[in-house]
């Protein structure tokens, strides 16, 4: 990396951090080097932050901090400028502590056999002391690190207790406290970094590759290279390089790995595509929208690592415990020592004890146990499809009583839909569908693509059309045919001077009473205007809200609501039929924001469902906001708490469940480290835990609670969990791209 003079933060990915300890470690360290404004460690994802100064020498600057993190007794490795970075699973083997360890755990064994064979004590005391040496090493050099910062951290905890055993003439005692402390922190960091890799190895979705398309000739270019508007060819079996818009060809995307998707997604001309998601059958030409950096994938994980690296209320007040705790404790041992000694004429014995203290009071297994919770419950959610914005939002949607949903695109499909046709006078649906598309093959208008859909789907005959236009407000017109056809709103029909008989006129009312707008189709003959029929068009709910709903109740929701803007029968409609609990129409932003304040005095903590955008004051105002269908809506994914990646309820059930897990787990996790601290604690002030049990009982408790936390990410979807039914009836390839945002 040449010299350069930047601001710009530089970010490393740390590894062998297990414990809140270890990032505070390395915070210390690194902040300490000339030329670093700031440092950060976000212990979850495993990464470390640097500010520099604005003049700073960079490539010198990065080995320095490379230099501190080892120094500290890790390993630190340079992200890329692309944020490219190694996705490969933590390998036990390759741990950096685990040769150091073993080599101590063989010097060991070799000297209690030597003890056993009955050879010179001073002969077997120096091979104790070699594997001291060769396991300790590491741990004495950051324990040195930690104490020119005035930190104490387990590193410096243990090499006095190491150092007060061999003093004491316990050799063999200290040998075995260090094969057990570093054999147990390598297993230990490599079960950690497990909960981190389902988050890192998204990137290693994006090709490094793509088939640039310039001047008529295709070359292969770095995706990074990749700019806004270049066309890129996409084969079968490949993945997408970056996040752009088909322009030509058709196929089925398999977006699994981001939105959570169990089925591939149709895609064509003028659809969205995420970078890293898998091509199907088909060649396509995608349109570059996104540069490699700033595509949905890499906003996803970076959102992700963020989260990963907030702390949640549970672990917030277990850090301010183990602040007073651990100096309690330290204080304890040094006072055990010293009115020990004074009091008895055995001061080996009571210094020993203290020494058992200070290894007691090491909070690695209280601190832990919430972050690796968290963490793996993210990850875990992620893979669902459901992004997390944090541990403070996963603990309060497992804690929430009440959810309210927006409508229109959330219960809804969000754009209009065909949902009756009535042929009138003779003429049948066909006939009247596929007159109405002859005019509104050229038409954008909602409605008019909802009625092109509908006859793409069933196959109707589209006659052309001549002379289109398009009547503001009311409709459009053209020659169908060679006859002059209409099609639009009751005022049209006003227009034309013609009458509902009692018969249509009750069709109407019917329609309009289920919350559908009715369109009426006309055609002219020898001067006159007759009524073909009519046409209803309603946003039709989706095919899995009933069984969301009911999994949401499930989950344990006590109430359910639905607040929109829509009018009061479209509500009616769609929420009878959805199943909630109570219904909130012609509701302006404020006026939601104010029923989300009533429904939490009435029920508790409330989740608020929604687009993200229209309804940004409820989702402010509610406990946890939730954006609906956000892949590849910045505002979305910006905007709310947890982001449901695709257009499925039934992540929402899931990630209550998730976070009534985690919370359990947590509790599991920290009333076991508690119960075992506070039984050594005791135990070891009476004289009845040696230096080794009670490392044993410290490394053993933090293995414990990591892989209790672990199991979050092995958790799969609920069988409870709604099904992916994608909505049916219309054709995919003819739906409108921007989904209507009323209500």
């Amino acid at each position: 990396m040449s010299a350069q003079a930047s601001a710009d933060p530089i970010v490393f990915d740390v590894t062998g951090m297990d414990c809140g300890e270890c990032a505070k470690s390395v915070e210390r360290a690194v902040c300490q080097l000339p030329g670093v404004t700031a440092a950060t460690v976000s212990l979850g994802a495993g990464l470390l932050t640097v500010q520099p100064g604005a003049t700073e020498e960079v490539a010198g600057l990065v080995r320095a901090i490379g230099g501190a993190v080892d120094r500290a007794g890790y390993s630190a490795q340079l992200r890329t400028p692309s944020g490219s970075r190694l996705a490969a699973g933590p390998v036990w083997w390759r741990d950096r502590k685990l040769a150091p360890a073993l080599t101590a755990a063989i010097l060991w064994a070799i000297a209690f056999t030597m003890h056993l064979a009955g050879a010179r004590e001073a002969a077997v005391d120096l091979v104790y002391a070699v594997a001291i040496a060769a396991g300790g090493y590491r741990i004495a050099r950051a324990a040195l690190q930690a104490l020119r910062v005035r930190a104490i951290d387990m590193n410096v905890l243990m090499t006095i207790s190491v150092i007060g055993a061999a003093a004491l003439g316990d050799w063999s005692e200290g040998a075995m406290v260090v094969v057990l402390f570093t054999i147990g922190s390598s297993l230990q960091g490599v079960a950690f970094e497990r909960t981190r890799h389902a988050i890192r190895s998204l990137l290693s979705l994006s090709p490094e590759e793509a088939n640039l398309l310039r001047d008529g000739v295709e070359m292969t270019v770095a995706v990074a290279s990749l700019r806004v508007g270049d066309v890129v060819r996409v084969r079968p079996g490949e993945r997408i390089p970056a996040d752009g818009e088909v322009i030509e060809g058709a196929t089925a995307v398999d977006q699994s790995a981001l939105t959570g998707e169990s089925l591939p997604v149709e895609k064509a001309a003028g659809d969205a595509l995420f970078a890293g998601t898998v091509n199907g059958g088909g060649t396509v030409l995608v349109r570059v929208a996104r540069l490699a950096s700033d595509s949905t994938l890499a906003r996803v994980v970076h959102l992700v690592e963020e989260a990963q690296g907030s702390k949640a209320p549970s672990q917030q007040l277990v850090d301010r415990f183990a602040a007073i705790y651990t100096p309690a404790v330290v204080l304890g041992a040094i006072a055990l020592a010293t009115i020990g000694s004074l009091a008895s004429s055995d001061a080996g014995t009571w210094i020993y004890r203290a020494l058992v203290l200070l290894v007691i009071a090491c909070p690695c297994a209280l601190v832990i146990s919430t972050p690796v919770a968290i963490v793996s419950a993210i990850g875990a959610a992620t893979r669902q499809g459901v992004l997390v914005k944090g541990g403070a939002a996963l603990e309060r949607i497992g804690a929430a009583t009440v959810v309210a949903f927006d409508k229109t695109g959330t219960l809804t499909r969000g754009r209009p839909a065909v949902a009756e046709i009535v042929g009138l006078d003779g003429f049948d649906g066909v006939t009247v569908l596929g007159l109405a598309a002859a005019i509104e093959q050229h038409s954008e208008h909602p409605i008019g693509r909802a009625i092109i859909a509908k006859a793409l789907h069933d196959n109707v005959p589209i006659p052309a059309n001549d002379a289109f236009e398009a009547l503001v407000g009311r409709g459009a017109r053209a020659f169908v045919q060679g006859m002059p056809v209409m099609v639009g709103s009751e005022r049209l029909l006003a227009e034309t001077g013609l009458t509902l008989d009692d018969a249509t006129r009750a069709n109407r009312d019917r329609l309009a009473a289920s919350g559908q707008s009715t369109q009426f189709v006309l055609r002219q003959a020898d001067g006159a205007w007759r009524l073909l029929g009519l046409i209803a068009v309603a946003d039709q709910m989706r095919a899995v809200t009933p069984r969301a709903v009911a999994s949401l109740r499930g989950a344990g929701i006590a109430h359910v609501a639905m607040v929109t803007g829509d009018n009061a029968a479209v509500a009616r409609t769609i929420g009878t039929a959805a199943g909630v609990d109570e219904i909130h129409a012609d509701l302006l932003p404020a006026d939601k924001a104010s029923v989300i304040g009533d429904l939490r005095r009435r029920f508790g903590p409330v989740v608020m469902v929604g687009d993200g955008i229209n309804d940004a004051p409820a989702l402010a105002t509610a406990d946890v906001g939730v954006a609906m269908g956000a892949a590849g809506t910045d505002v979305a994914l910006e905007s709310a708490d947890l982001a449901l990646m695709r257009d499925d309820l039934g992540g929402l059930a899931q990630a209550i469940r998730l976070s009534r897990r985690t919370l359990a787990v947590i509790r599991q996790n920290v009333t076991l480290s508690l119960v075992i601290k506070a039984l050594a604690l005791l135990l070891g002030v009476l004289g009845f835990v040696s230096l080794w049990i009670a490392v044993l009982a410290d490394v053993g408790t933090s293995l414990i609670v990591t892989l209790n936390g672990l199991r979050l990410a092995r958790q799969e979807r609920d069988g409870t969990s709604v099904a992916l039914v994608p909505d049916a009836g219309i054709n995919p390839r003819a739906q409108p791209t921007k989904p209507a945002q009323a209500g």
